[in-house]
């Protein structure tokens, strides 16, 4: 945004309050662990004799009064991975975020102090966990505790709110709905409750067709060619195939199996939205899709007899332009053989369907690849990685991080009938997924083993629609050709976008997916140069929040009241209250000369949106 400020002195406390609030609400998660360096460059400067401890006496001056804080066992020595520690709980908790768990009275010279010397890093941990262990977490605690990676701590009412809402639905809470949850409801199991209620949403039918139509190239244009019609349809169908909970098995074998007019049998799109219409082409989006495995690495008469299966389909045009039908080839055939993925040969006779046969043998519930990739597709939706990781790559020397973990929701998965809401609730509703995203680990294996919550920044689309949600106006979308589909209304979200095609230059710069191959890796959710800078200078995104009802509603529901209108700008855009050092540093800020009330609680929201907690999910 191009800041105005009134002068030198006025830019010089612009800039410290900036600073300030980043350091407080993005430092947790702007690296999820401090660099090495950082700790062993502190550690080397205050270890005066060399022998790898520090001790209270040899750290002198100011350090000693932070020794207590350090030395969380309490043992009267730190070493350099204790000091890491609890450098890393000092950032994370912006400075005084830190509070004792209940009845633990903090030592003296110390911040704060729980029962085995863990601290609690506020806002981002709770005090003690939500739920009781399951049969999921006794996998993953297992695991952990074999390889010596520590779990980190419960997360708190907060933070699963926002998590619960951006990870099922792409959407922030309102006020009104934080209110309800943090204060309000005081029931134990008022998060299985909010996951619940949150799969019944329609958001969650528009959210998780986005994420099917990443996997299934639902895109109207080059290279993908459905055309806008079938985009529509076929968009429609996944939309409410979700909305009804369609069991997994009876989605897939409706994408396997159907035939007809793509305008008019939606999942018949599924054999027009590849990438050239031969057998091998066919055949690899096939195992793309419901194995979660790539056929160029398979050998080559695997391959081909994998292949035949698929070798009859075949497309005819209509008289409606860009209609097309996807049908068996209806010449007269030999017997068709066939090789299935795990090297079972068989004969399909003349007349019957081999894509029924080949659908028969992946959807029986003995199969080692459909359920393994659909619960490892899910988890990484949830969790940023598979436990086959990438969640599209299922090989032999590809293995497992958690082979008990992943073979555990297989069977959980089978057993519900392919329930995918029921997948979601035994993920949702574990310690694991509850957990804080705050490490109390330094092995570089606790994000593959699922030891915190991975921080990452949100999706393109999610993010577009907060910021829209947050701000005036909503989103401009362009199309390649202006046909029947590409007029976008702007109240619309971006997440119901159903064809790829129509995108913007936010989105192609936040990483939205071209939806040209159905791999995972299309979208990318790293972040950039250009992204930060769009963010902090972009003249149209400081007009929006200027322009915004919701902000501006803020101060009209403030009355003049500076810590109300920090505490209403704090949920609004990061679903928390702010921390007492937060408030009072904003407050400050507002309080200083030059800088009016409208200046003030702009520059807030701003700095708010700007910051990691704001732009990641944690």
């Amino acid at each position: 945004m191009n800041r105005r400020l009134p002068g030198k002195d006025a830019r010089l406390v612009f800039v410290a309050f900036v600073a300030t609030l980043f350091a407080m609400t993005g430092s947790a998660l702007a690296e999820q662990r401090p660099g090495r360096w950082w700790a062993e460059q502190l550690f080397n400067r205050l270890d005066a004799n060399g022998d790898g401890k520090l001790t209270k006496d040899e750290v002198g001056g100011q350090n000693a009064q932070r020794f207590g804080w350090w030395d969380a066992n309490g043992d009267g020595s730190v070493d350099v991975a204790e000091l890491r520690a609890s450098l890393l709980r000092r950032v994370a908790g912006g400075g005084d975020h830190v509070r004792p768990r209940p009845g633990v009275e903090p030592p003296a010279g110390a911040s704060s102090r729980t029962e085995a010397g863990r601290q609690t890093v506020l806002p981002f941990e709770g005090d003690d966990w939500a739920v009781a262990p399951s049969a999921l977490d006794a996998h993953v605690l297992a695991r952990l505790k074999e390889k010596g990676v520590e779990p980190a701590d419960s997360g708190s009412d907060q933070v699963f709110l926002r998590r619960a809402y951006l990870d099922l639905i792409g959407t922030l809470p309102t006020p009104e709905e934080w209110l309800a949850f943090v204060h309000e409801d005081k029931a134990p199991d008022k998060r299985a409750k909010l996951v619940d209620a949150l799969m019944q949403r329609d958001e969650f039918a528009g959210y998780w067709a986005l994420k099917w139509g990443d996997v299934l190239r639902v895109k109207a244009e080059f290279p993908i060619n459905l055309w806008p019609n079938a985009v529509q349809a076929y968009h429609r169908w996944i939309r409410d195939s979700v909305k009804e909970n369609k069991p997994y098995d009876e989605f897939a074998r409706e994408l396997l199996t159907s035939s007809g007019s793509n305008f008019r049998v939606p999942p018949a799109n599924f054999y027009r939205a590849i990438q050239g219409r031969e057998p091998p082409a066919i055949a690899a989006a096939v195992a793309l899709t419901f194995m979660g495995t790539r056929v160029d690495r398979w050998p080559a008469e695997r391959r081909r007899g994998f292949e035949a299966f698929f070798s009859c389909v075949v497309y005819k045009g209509t008289a409606e332009w860009k209609e097309e039908i996807v049908q068996l080839d209806p010449a007269p055939t030999e017997p068709l053989d066939a090789v299935f993925p795990d090297g079972t040969k068989v004969r399909i006779e003349s007349g019957i369907d081999p894509r029924q046969v080949f659908a028969d043998w992946l959807l029986a519930p003995g199969n080692p690849w459909f359920a393994k990739s659909l619960v490892n597709r899910v988890w990484s939706w949830v969790f940023g990685r598979g436990i086959i990781h990438e969640p599209d790559d299922i090989r032999p020397d590809n293995p497992p991080t958690n082979p008990e973990l992943l073979e555990y929701l297989e069977k959980e998965f089978v057993k519900s009938n392919y329930d995918l809401r029921q997948l979601f609730r035994l993920i949702l509703n574990s310690r694991t997924y509850q957990q804080s995203s705050v490490p109390r680990s330094d092995s570089p294996e606790a994000e593959s083993l699922f030891a915190h919550y991975p921080v990452r920044r949100l999706d393109a689309e999610v993010l577009i629609d907060a910021l829209c949600w947050l701000c005036a106006d909503g989103e401009s979308y362009s199309s390649q050709i202006p046909e029947p589909f590409t007029w976008v209304p702007e109240d619309q979200r971006t997440m119901e976008l159903a064809d790829g095609s129509i995108t913007s230059q936010f989105l192609e710069m936040f990483g939205r997916p071209a939806r040209d191959t159905g791999l995972e890796s299309e979208r990318n959710n790293e972040s950039s140069d250009a992204q930060r800078l769009y963010l902090l200078n972009s003249s149209d995104l400081q007009r929006r929040a200027e322009r915004s009802q919701r902000l501006r509603g803020c101060v009209l529901w403030a009355k003049g009241d500076s810590r109300k209108l920090i505490d209403a700008l704090y949920v609004n855009i990061l679903s928390r209250e702010p921390t007492q050092a937060e408030s009072e540093a904003a407050l400050s800020y507002f309080q200083k000369g030059g800088v009016n009330q409208t200046q003030g609680w702009s520059d807030l929201a701003w700095a708010l949106i700007n910051s990691k907690e704001f732009l990641y999910r944690h």
